[in-house]
């Protein structure tokens, strides 16, 4: 399976230009990327996917995005999390195939009803490095916090997980050594690691039910 940064953020709404930032994802040691917006034409380098976000505050709203052209030509269509009834809801519309912005969420705001629902219906949790790497003291604590927790509901439930480095600039991006040490920080051990790493292919192939562990 393919080695995979599941999300990075080029020009215009970062600042390195995408064929920079293939270009440095393959040096980390990454075999694909996502990549957030309109990718064009990559030539070489690794395989460049199109990802697109759905802000939403509401799950009407989210349906009404999930239609959208720009979105249903996506290759990995992500949500960000919000509160439980959301979460909760947001697992089960076929179109989405990622949560990210996890560590935003107040503590359980990702249960285990949103985890049985994601592990049943395929649809993954995003661990993004950002935080880690770019907040301090209590906000980044309590974002190793946040993983902690869905590495031990994914542990019982089984859903998949993604790992991303969300980049904004080829500053952002590590590689997949980096990326280990990162989360081992919050548990999770090499062979989870390597799963994630390689789990987008999964994810975003036709959904059907996975086996519920534990």
């Amino acid at each position: 399976m393919k080695i995979t940064d599941a999300c990075i953020h080029p020009y215009p709404a970062g600042d390195s230009t995408l064929a920079r930032m293939a270009l440095e994802a393959a040096g980390l040691g990454f075999d694909s990327i996502v990549a957030i917006g309109d990718v064009g034409h990559q030539s070489s380098g690794p395989e460049v996917l199109r990802g697109a976000v759905i802000g939403a505050a509401s799950l009407k709203e989210v349906l009404r995005q999930v239609r959208d052209p720009a979105v249903r030509g996506a290759d990995v269509v992500y949500v960000n999390a919000g509160e439980i009834s959301f979460n909760r809801a947001i697992v089960s519309v076929k179109e989405v195939h990622v949560v990210r912005n996890i560590h935003a969420t107040r503590r359980n705001a990702f249960d285990h009803v949103a985890a049985r629902t994601a592990a049943e219906r395929g649809v993954g949790v995003d661990i993004s490095m950002a935080p880690i790497i770019q907040l301090r003291g209590t906000k980044r604590q309590r974002a190793l916090q946040r993983y902690a927790d869905i590495l031990s509901l994914q542990r019982r439930y089984g859903f998949g997980l993604t790992i991303s480095s969300d980049a904004r600039s080829i500053l952002g991006q590590r590689s997949v050594r980096d990326v280990r040490g990162l989360c081992a920080l919050f548990g999770m051990t090499g062979a989870e690691v390597s799963e994630a790493l390689s789990s987008v292919g999964r994810l975003t192939e036709p959904h059907r039910p996975v086996r519920v562990v534990g």
